[in-house]
C-alpha cells in the first residue's frame, strides 16, 4: 500500500455540491468534509424526525477477495467473519497483537469469496495494511478502493421511503425486505451500487456504495425525491451528537491501540470460541491490566455538558475517570456523556461529578445507549 503525503488535501467527489449549498467544512483525518449546512440543531432534529442526507466518502473501503478471504478474515478479525452468509454485514474489530484496537469496522460479504471491509478515514492505512499482511499467508488478495468509491448515508424514519422513490435504482430485492446490517448489489446508472441496511446514528437508513463517477447524480436525486419526506443535507457535527445519543463508539475516542475490548463494551464483538487464531487473541484472553477504567454512559444536572478529556471525581474529589465524548442531547434535552472511569464505580445510578471548566457538575452513571429507536426517550 502506498501512502499519501498528510499534506494533501482529499476532497469528496461531491465536493462542489457541498459548496453551492453553503456548507461549513472541517479536516477530518485529512478530508475537508461538511460540518453543517444549516445548524447542528437542525439536521440532528432531521434524522430524528424524518431523514438527514450524509456524504462519507471519506471512510476507507478495502476489499479482500480469493477462495481463502474468509479465512484470511477469520484470522485478521476478533469475530468469525466466514459464518456470515452473501449480503450479511457484520461489525468487527481489528485487533493489534497486544490486544489494542486498530480500528472498527464494518464487513460486507458481498460473494462467496469477496468481502469489503469499511474502515475509518484516520486508520485507512492502518487497516489496509494489517489486512494485507495479515492476509499474506492466505490464497487472498487485498485491494485498497477507497479513493474510487463514494458512499452516502441516508438516516432516519423516512429513509425506506426515500430509497424506495430512486427511480435509477436497482437491487435484487425490495428495500424494504433488506434487513438491518444486510445488503445487495445491484445497479445506478449503469455502475455498481451496494446498499446496505446499516448506519451510525441510531436509526432505520442506508449506507450507499457507489461509483465515485455516480456520486453526483446520487445524491442529487436523492434530495429531489426525499423533499417531500422532509430529507436535509446533513453535516459531521450532526452525526456526532446522533452517533453520542446512540452510545455508539467514534475511534480516537472511545477506542484506539490503547483500549481493550472489554474496557468499551465491545467483549462480545471477540469470538473467543473460534478455533482458528486470531491476531490479538492472546493478550484479549489475558486481559487488560487489573484496574483499567471501563467506559460508561453520563447524564448530568442542568445545561453544561462535559466534553472530551474534562476530567471526572468522585464525592471524596479523587479524579476517577476521564470524558471521551460529551454534549447537550438535542433529543433529550439534558448533557450525556461516554467516559472512561475506575470499575468500581461503573454501576448503574453512581454519583460522580464532571469538571467542566473549574465547576464540578454532578453527574451519574447511566445504561447505554441514552436513545434507543422505538423507545420513550424523555
Amino acid at each position: 500500500m502506498t501512502d499519501r503525503s498528510a499534506t494533501t488535501e482529499k476532497l469528496s467527489p461531491l465536493h462542489q455540491v457541498h459548496v453551492d449549498a453553503g456548507a461549513s467544512f472541517t479536516d477530518f483525518a485529512g478530508w475537508q468534509m461538511p460540518v453543517r449546512y444549516s445548524s447542528d440543531l437542525a439536521e440532528h432534529h432531521a434524522v430524528r424526525a424524518a431523514a438527514g442526507l450524509f456524504d462519507l466518502s471519506h471512510m476507507a473501503e478495502i476489499i479482500v477477495m480469493g477462495p481463502e478471504a474468509a479465512k484470511a478474515l477469520d484470522f485478521a478479525l476478533a469475530g468469525t467473519i466466514s459464518a456470515i452468509g452473501i449480503g450479511q454485514a457484520k461489525y468487527s474489530l481489528l485487533l493489534s497483537a497486544d490486544g489494542g484496537i486498530v480500528d472498527d469496522v464494518v464487513v460486507y460479504r458481498t460473494h462467496e469469496n469477496r468481502f469489503g471491509v469499511v474502515a475509518n478515514a484516520s486508520n485507512r492505512y492502518a487497516a489496509a495494511g494489517a489486512l494485507s499482511a495479515r492476509a499474506a499467508g492466505f490464497d487472498t488478495t487485498v485491494v485498497d478502493e477507497s479513493d474510487q468509491l463514494a458512499l452516502i448515508a441516508v438516516q432516519g424514519p423516512a429513509s425506506l421511503a426515500i430509497i424506495e422513490a430512486l427511480e435509477a435504482l436497482h437491487i435484487p430485492v425490495a428495500p424494504g425486505d433488506l434487513k438491518y446490517y444486510w445488503s445487495a448489489i445491484g445497479s445506478y446508472l449503469g455502475g455498481e451500487i451496494l446498499v446496505g441496511r446499516t448506519g451510525y446514528t441510531g436509526e432505520d437508513g442506508f449506507e450507499l456504495y457507489v461509483e465515485a463517477s455516480k456520486a453526483v447524480p446520487l445524491w442529487t436525486e436523492l434530495m429531489t425525491v426525499g423533499a417531500e419526506h422532509g430529507l436535509v443535507p446533513a453535516g459531521l457535527a450532526s452525526r456526532d451528537t446522533l452517533r453520542l445519543e446512540a452510545g455508539m463508539p467514534l475511534y480516537g475516542h472511545e477506542l484506539s491501540l490503547d483500549t481493550f475490548p472489554i474496557q468499551a463494551g465491545l467483549g462480545r464483538v471477540v469470538n473467543l470460541t473460534k478455533p482458528e487464531p486470531f491476531v490479538g487473541r492472546e493478550a484479549v484472553e489475558a486481559g487488560p491490566p487489573e484496574g483499567a477504567r471501563v467506559l460508561v454512559g453520563l447524564q448530568a444536572d442542568g445545561k453544561r455538558a462535559g466534553r472530551a478529556d474534562y476530567p471526572v471525581f468522585d464525592a471524596a474529589e479523587t479524579e476517577v475517570g476521564i470524558i471521551t465524548s460529551g454534549a447537550l442531547s438535542p433529543t433529550l434535552g439534558y448533557p450525556i456523556a461516554m467516559a472512561y472511569v475506575d470499575p468500581a464505580l461503573s454501576e448503574v445510578g453512581t454519583a460522580l461529578f464532571i469538571d467542566v471548566r473549574g465547576t464540578r457538575v454532578p453527574a451519574s452513571v447511566v445504561a447505554l445507549p441514552f436513545y434507543k429507536r422505538g423507545r420513550n426517550n424523555g
